[in-house]
């Protein structure tokens, strides 16, 4: 049987033309960067260029401010522990929220054991921070301030450059996780002191991203060897993922209007259909600006779980594909003030570059029926 696909949020299937810019290099083209005295070198070390370029242009960086490293994770890793580093003998404080990305949040939770106070700053309903709570949490050990643009979960879209101006006037660095974002919606570097992504977010391989640091500012590395990527990122080049890396960019920075357009109408319809059929469902986010391919739906009377059990043919998501199999209520949605019964009966549908309308139909019909059945086989209440 064919599976609809409404999980992009988690990872998007290889564009068919990113795909083919990458297949030279895992077969001929399979020299290393680093080799400087022959043509294999040359070429490899000539396409991580060009990728460099390519992914520059769509965040509105310059390409010798960009790192390839190993995806998001590994980027807020390098950041958050570069900046906030406990070894320095200073007293250092980060403020972030309960809403970001695991990779923020349990890096910001290593750091408290080594002594780093961190502020976990509440959200409103719909996934957003308040400057002013922002400002009021700054201490005068403040390094550095941690806010995504997009959110993984709900996909609320954060309007994070006010607080990044806040950060620049007091002197702390700001990182921003744009991970679902890039490719997305226009993402742009500039008044950010970092920023990170990941290539298969935006329809490219699994295993590479990147690391925007602004012109002046140095990290310490997180990992030594080899001295690749100016010292910043050791380790043999992954060739073959920074073509990807780079053909996704220069893919998305091309279709960015026409796919956003599609995609949220393709959604606002799903979204519409299925509330005039289910009393009492929930568009979580639905009053601010999202992401145009995300939608998290909080279905009344039920278990997420029960639902998805009936939808074989559909792949959905409860939650992050991080956090997914715990068997917990999301921390994001528990952020935005769900219960753990609402948070537990929430799925994130994501559309993406090849999803149809034919198939939303299907899916809106499928997720109907099963809503249905799962209604209906709920036991009743004890009597009292």
């Amino acid at each position: 049987m064919d599976v609809i696909y409404l999980d992009h949020n988690a990872t998007t299937p290889v564009d068919p033309e990113v795909r083919d810019r990458m297949l030279p290099f895992l077969g001929e083209h399979f020299g290393n960067p680093s080799s400087k005295g022959h043509a294999l070198g040359w070429a490899a070390g000539e396409a991580v260029a060009v990728a460099r370029e390519e992914l520059a242009e769509l965040i509105g960086a310059q390409p010798e401010n960009i790192t390839f490293t190993s995806g998001a994770t590994e980027s807020l890793n390098t950041v958050i522990k570069g900046v906030a580093d406990p070894g320095s003998g200073q007293r250092k404080h980060i403020v972030t929220t309960g809403a970001e990305h695991s990779a923020v949040v349990e890096s910001c939770r290593a750091l408290e054991e080594r002594g780093v106070l961190v502020t976990f700053l509440p959200v409103s309903e719909d996934g957003l921070v308040s400057l002013r709570e922002v400002e009021d949490a700054i201490q005068e050990e403040t390094v550095l301030i941690a806010l995504m643009r997009a959110n993984n979960e709900i996909g609320c879209v954060q309007p994070i450059e006010k607080i990044a101006a806040l950060a620049r006037s007091r002197g702390i660095r700001f990182l921003t996780d744009t991970t679902q974002a890039v490719g997305k919606i226009p993402v742009s570097a500039e008044g950010f002191d970092f920023l990170t992504c990941s290539a298969h977010k935006v329809y490219g391989p699994k295993g590479v991203g990147a690391l925007y640091v602004r012109p002046g500012l140095r990290l310490p590395p997180l990992l030594h060897g080899g001295s690749q990527e100016e010292g910043l990122r050791s380790g043999t080049q992954n060739v073959p993922g920074i073509v990807g890396l780079g053909a996704a960019a220069s893919v998305a920075r091309r279709r960015l209007a026409e796919d956003a357009e599609r995609l949220s109408g393709l959604r606002d319809r799903l979204e519409r259909d299925l509330l005039s059929e289910i009393d009492g469902l929930k568009v979580n986010a639905a009053g601010v600006d999202r992401l145009p391919q995300t939608s998290s739906l909080t279905f009344p009377g039920i278990k997420a779980a029960n639902l998805l059990a009936e939808l074989r043919g559909l792949a959905l998501s409860a939650g992050s594909a991080c956090s997914s199999g715990t068997g917990k209520p999301s921390r994001v949605l528990k952020a935005i003030g769900l219960s753990d019964d609402e948070a537990l009966a929430t799925l994130r549908i994501s559309l993406g570059r090849f999803t149809t309308k034919d198939e939303i139909e299907t899916a809106r019909s499928m997720i109907l029926e099963a809503y249905s059945k799962v209604r209906a086989d709920k036991p009743s209440p004890a009597p009292a």
